[in-house]
């Protein structure tokens, strides 16, 4: 035992080995993140989301190691906090609007904040309230977003399809899937920014339910991924 507590005490210390175990932290955890955003299209994914963490516990690490090298004449907070200020602007950049009403982006938007600021957390060593957030975060992207589609009666939804000589009728049987509820569609590129594909953007309003729309529209042939937002 106490050789185990030892072990952590050194972890919460600044040296190369906690250096190294906050950084490939930092990229796992970013990656439990933007692996579930990036299989449900997102613009933001797997890499951003490495990158964003492993940037932000990078921040904080050179802050204690100015702090460690040239002493204690500093604020260690100061860099960091410049940090959460800048990934503000960009997860301004992944929010869009479409139709004039459509608006995309907001959870992915705060995903990358909240990213951010797990990366700050294990650059400072704070390994249990960055681990616990991160599985918060995913819980909330997945499990919350399931309750909070079957309670709304609106909704944003992307689909994407495939673009060739079925896309009018694939786009007619996603009509005939919402016909009896008022929506828009607007028609841009792809998410996924995979040629051949279209994506879709709608807004509908009326009494649905999430589960049952996001599976009849993903049955659609042509349809590669619907996303009820």
């Amino acid at each position: 035992m106490p050789d185990f507590q030892k072990l952590l005490i050194s972890l919460t210390e600044f040296n190369t080995v906690s250096v190294i175990l906050r950084l490939v932290l930092s990229v796992i955890i970013g990656g439990f993140i933007g692996y579930e955003r990036g299989k449900h299209g997102s613009a933001a994914g797997l890499r951003t989301h490495v990158l964003v963490c492993l940037g932000a516990a990078m921040t904080a690490l050179s802050s204690l190691y100015i702090n460690s090298v040239y002493g204690n004449t500093g604020d260690v907070f100061r860099i960091p906090a410049q940090v959460i200020s800048g990934i503000g602007f960009l997860g301004a950049g992944l929010i869009m609007v479409k139709n004039k009403s459509i608006i995309t982006g907001l959870t992915t938007a705060a995903g990358i904040w909240a990213t951010g600021a797990i990366g700050i957390a294990l650059g400072y060593g704070f390994y249990v309230g960055a681990i616990v957030a991160a599985v918060i975060c995913v819980f909330t992207t997945t499990v919350l977003k399931h309750i909070e589609k079957n309670k709304k009666d609106s909704a944003n939804i992307y689909a994407e399809i495939t673009a060739d000589n079925n896309t009018a009728f694939t786009i007619s049987k996603i009509k005939s899937v919402i016909e009896n509820i008022d929506y828009t569609i607007d028609i841009s590129a792809p998410r996924s920014n995979l040629s051949g594909c279209l994506g879709l953007y709608i807004n509908i309003v009326g009494k649905f339910n999430g589960a049952d729309l996001n599976k009849q529209l993903s049955d659609i042939l042509g349809v590669n991924f619907v996303i009820v937002e």
